[in-house]
């Protein structure tokens, strides 16, 4: 910023004409502060500007108007008058200039206020009659010495302001209480599965809000205060702010939980579950698919539960790629720089009241990494962020994206994610009592717990190393050999050389503990088997990808039999509230009973769909249906117009689909062994079917391949190559850039949801689960959760759940297996409607698959699952646990 100049003193001034001009265009003290600093942050040319008033108690400041600092620090940022530079000035009723406020004795770092990049300081009393009522603030990005005519200035500034902060602090309004609601709702996660607190953002600006990507905290910091305000009053919004804020109070603050009765134990030591992605909302873009939904799942069913949790997570500034595709249908890859100002989230504050900043040692130099954390509910979330200054070039970028870069770039992240993770946690005063890896990304914490132990209790390596796994819990998720990091010996080295000295153990003996042979010295370093090592718990994720995972695994434990592997099975589950559809839940609300969602996990909550009229579960059906294709449209006709494509093609797509064709929906990443183009192997038949004009099928595809995935690439082209056949142009559409938003739209939507993997190659699968909870049916290879879940009348099968030695055999047994089930059962299912015009088959399958699935397909029973099976024994906390001898 530029100084100042005796020549402009005159300019500087605000004069009573000005402050009461500015009053009377507002009137209300609120906006009239606010207009206020920024003019005076114009007037003075600062970065900064703001207002700090007096509270009631006259022994705290609070932050009620600024310019520069963040907008959702108002209301919220509160310090006691012996704190803080502010502080300092209200207790010695002077003027204080500062060139570098960090130098200062009195200096104090308030997460939430963005100041971080601000040096210099100048704060003046506000005094109006003689009493205090507040301090006035400028602050720059520049270090500088504030001359005596600045400091008298802005001091003449004040004492024309200070009527203005009399009068607010007299009316008690410096603070619009509906911006302060908001600002609290949209700081915690919460709000993203909470439908009334969503409808509150969407409302104050229904066409911003989708262009945000559905981000209150985006849409608040662009809405002036006295916009809001002026919302709410037209929009009658203040009644519906005060109860959803009021609701969240009492969620955050409810004991009588499941987790309060069950999970005690692990309220000292909570459960730090690692993850190298977290799929919480479209808006916090650090996932990729499923293992990140997954995650994301989990953190909000453990909030609903109240499970004393902490994710551990990394923060990719860069997320994963923005997929387009071109003329050709090929996928290009675009990746964005996140704004971290438009993120419900702030930097982590360790026990030292400073932000906190791990730092790991390599052979090559020290990797350092800050931590941002959100609130997920009642858990929070911590994210290690490697875009610290200091770092070298390449660490900079380390966190940059997510599944980016070569094997070196890997190890560097899972470095972070587990030695880092373990470290933070420690730096906020965290003991976890619990380790949960979700996959082997995140295996390094392991050693890290164990050296923490070491240096806790004077123990050697293998001491400590006796005790730790009791307290960790490892999720495998890969059923295939070549999804499994493995690194070389020299990267294991160059990363953890400086750990394993700590650790006290040899080169080969670190490398033993991610070997299936430990003396076979060409073989690399697996984190599969390095968590497999090192759990005393081990789990995959489906009861068929547990007999995969122990067959895989049995060389482990000296070839014995299978059954003697030690790898169970925990089914996963998808968070009830972030995947049901508005309209679902409300014909839930009025048939399942009251409090049912706090039942979710139970079978006899959903046995009264029964007793639902089909009419009525059929006409919330095609609302949602018809919605899916309101988006469809949009999302297609903007494509086309990115791609430049002609005004006649525009035209057609936005008509494209008919809300009477029987709809099927496939969306998850194009991986080949996911066989999305297993339709296409007979074309004829398939424009046979899809061109029944009495029995019409239309399909919606979307999903991203790897960057790296050139025949997943080629697969996702021949898909959206449909889009341009004469036969199937109006009956094949791809969205492109899956994400949550286009997920949740489809979930809800579509009539059947296809899946044909080649088995046993899925895991577990998730996307099925969410379109159960909104009445559509699933039509999958017995592979994953529909090898459990399918009972023959509650969705449909392809094949019967065999497989082949010979992989074109195999796909070729499928693919007629799945043209039978459409021609044969699912087709004549769906048009066979009775008088009335209801489908009653299709509707009585829609009722058996909520009703038996609903409960067990969900992440409320799974996370109660993994905290009765593997978290309270893991804490130590079983009442009761008899052995016999064999």
């Amino acid at each position: 910023m530029t100084p100042f100049s005796e020549s402009t003193d005159a300019n500087l001034v605000l004069t009573l004409e000005e402050i009461t001009s500015l009053a009377e265009q507002e009137g209300k003290p609120a906006d009239t502060l606010m207009n206020v600093v920024a003019l005076i942050a114009t007037r003075f040319r600062t970065d900064v500007c703001s207002a700090y008033l007096l509270e009631p108690d006259r022994s705290n400041l609070v932050l009620a108007a600024t310019l520069g600092l963040h907008p959702r620090s108002i209301g919220t940022l509160r310090m006691p008058l012996h704190e803080g530079l502010s502080g300092l000035v209200a207790e010695q009723l002077i003027p204080i200039a500062v060139s570098d406020a960090r130098e200062h004795p009195r200096y104090k770092f308030f997460k939430d206020s963005g100041e971080e990049e601000y040096h210099s300081f100048l704060g003046v009393p506000l005094i109006d009659r003689g009493v205090l009522q507040g301090v006035l603030v400028v602050q720059t990005k520049d270090t500088r010495i504030f001359l005596d005519t600045e400091i008298r200035m802005l001091a003449e500034a004040a004492n024309q302001v200070a009527p203005v902060v009399s009068e607010a602090r007299t009316l008690d309004r410096f603070i619009a209480p509906a911006q302060e609601k908001l600002w609290e709702l949209a700081r915690n996660v919460w709000w993203c599965w909470d439908n009334e607190c969503v409808s509150l953002f969407r409302d104050l600006n229904p066409t911003r809000f989708r262009q945000l990507n559905q981000n209150p905290i985006a849409l608040l910091n662009e809405i002036p205060l006295a916009e809001i305000e002026r919302r709410a009053t037209e929009l009658v919004l203040h009644s519906r702010i005060n109860y959803t804020y009021r609701r969240q109070q009492e969620y955050l603050h409810d004991d009588r939980t499941w987790g309060a009765s069950h999970a005690g134990v692990l309220r000292p030591r909570p459960v730090a579950y690692f993850s190298a992605e977290f799929g919480l909302h479209e808006s916090l873009p650090i996932y990729s698919g499923g293992l990140g939904v997954l995650a994301g799942d989990h953190i909000k069913s453990a909030s609903d539960l109240d499970i004393p949790l902490i994710g551990v997570g990394l923060f990719y500034g860069q997320g994963y790629f923005l997929q387009r595709l071109d003329g050709t249908g090929w996928q290009r890859e675009e990746y964005l720089q996140t704004d971290v100002n438009q993120l419900p989230m702030q930097q982590a504050i360790g026990v030292n009241g400073e932000p906190v900043v791990v730092e790991i040692a390599t052979r090559n130099g020290s990797i350092r990494a800050k931590v941002w954390r959100a609130k997920v509910g009642r858990c929070d979330l911590l994210l290690l962020d490697s875009n610290v200054a200091g770092n070298a070039p390449e660490d900079l970028e380390t966190t940059s994206r997510l599944y980016g870069g070569d094997a070196r770039t890997r190890i560097r992240q899972e470095l972070l994610l587990g030695v880092g993770g373990y470290r933070a946690l420690k730096a906020m005063g965290i003991t976890p009592g619990v380790l949960h890896l979700n996959e082997g990304h995140s295996g390094f914490a392991v050693f890290e717990a164990i050296r923490s132990r070491m240096e806790e209790e004077g123990l050697d390596f293998y001491s400590a190393a006796r005790q730790i796994p009791r307290e960790v819990i490892f999720t495998t998720h890969t059923p295939v050999p070549a999804g499994h990091d493995r690194f070389s010996p020299d990267l294991i080295e160059e990363h953890l050389g400086p750990l394993r000295d700590e650790l006290g153990i040899s080169h080969e003996n670190l490398m033993g503990f991610g070997r299936e042979h430990p003396t076979d010295f060409q073989e690399t370093f697996c984190m599969t088997v390095l968590g497999l090592k090192l759990a005393r718990r081990v789990n995959a994720v489906s009861s068929l990808h547990g007999e995969v995972s122990r067959a895989m695994w049995r060389g482990l434990y000296d070839d014995g039999p299978e059954d003697a592997v030690p790898i169970g099975h925990v089914t996963n589950g998808v968070h009830v509230p972030s995947w049901l559809a508005p309209q679902m839940r409300r014909l839930y609300d009025r048939h399942l009973g009251v409090g049912w969602q706090r039942q979710s996990g139970a079978a006899h909550t959903w046995s009264a769909i029964e007793t639902v009229d089909d009419g009525e579960l059929w006409e919330t059906h095609l609302s949602l249906k018809g919605q899916l294709f309101n988006f469809i449209r949009r999302r297609a006709r903007e494509q086309a117009e990115r791609r430049a494509e002609p005004a006649e093609s525009l035209k057609r797509l936005d008509k494209v689909l008919s809300p009477d064709a029987l709809t099927i929906g496939f969306a998850r990443r194009f991986a080949t062994y996911k066989r999305a183009n297993l339709l296409l192997k007979d074309l004829e038949r398939l424009a046979a079917m899809v061109n029944d004009a009495k029995r019409p099928v239309q399909f919606v595809f979307a999903g991203k391949a790897h960057p790296h995935d050139e025949p997943g690439k080629t697969v996702l082209q021949q898909i959206a190559q449909m889009m341009r056949h004469k036969d199937f142009g109006d009956k094949f559409i791809f969205i492109e850039d899956y994400d949550i938003n286009v997920a949740r739209h489809l979930v809800q939507g579509v009539d059947v949801w296809l899946n044909n993997p080649r088995r046993p190659l899925e895991a577990s699968g998730t996307s099925g689960m969410k379109v159960v909870l909104n009445g559509g049916l699933n039509l999958s290879v017995l592979d994953g959760w529909w090898a459990e879940a399918y009972d023959g009348l509650n969705g449909f099968a392809i094949g019967n759940g065999r497989t082949h030695s010979n992989m074109d055999v195999h796909d070729s047994r499928d693919g007629e297996a799945l043209y039978r089930a459409l021609l044969d059962e699912v087709i004549p299912l769906y048009y066979q409607r009775d008088r009335d015009g209801l489908p009653r088959g299709w509707i009585k399958r829609m009722k058996r698959t909520i009703r038996t699935l609903g409960w067990r397909f969900n992440a409320d029973r799974q996370v109660m699952d993994y905290t009765l099976g593997c978290y309270i024994p893991a804490a130590g906390g079983t009442s009761s646990e008899v052995r016999t001898l064999a």
